[in-house]
């Protein structure tokens, strides 16, 4: 994704979120990632000592792993600043 579609779709995300959800609120992230435990540390860290509940579960043959992540946000600049560090990490697939 090029980085001026990227900034497009984050503010349509921002309005959505700014008009859908009274804040703070708990939020849930979907990621799919390739099974790579250190891509999954990657995630855990990114959401360490945020209260985040992290649930993981590997694909039927394990060659993927989904990573399901609620946790309780102030805004929606929080939520867009967690996909963008997510982001960086190679393969991940946010839903």
């Amino acid at each position: 994704m090029d980085s001026e579609k990227t900034e497009e779709f984050y503010d349509r995300l921002k309005e959505e979120l700014l008009q859908n959800t009274d804040w703070p609120s708990d939020y849930l992230y979907k990621f799919i990632i390739p099974t790579d435990q250190e891509k999954i540390s990657q995630i855990h860290q990114i959401f360490d000592n945020t209260g985040a509940v992290i649930e993981s579960k590997q694909s039927r043959k394990g060659k993927y792993t989904s990573i399901s992540v609620t946790v309780h946000l102030a805004g929606p600049e929080e939520v867009i600043l967690k996909y963008k560090e997510v982001g960086k990490i190679e393969g991940v697939i946010s839903l």
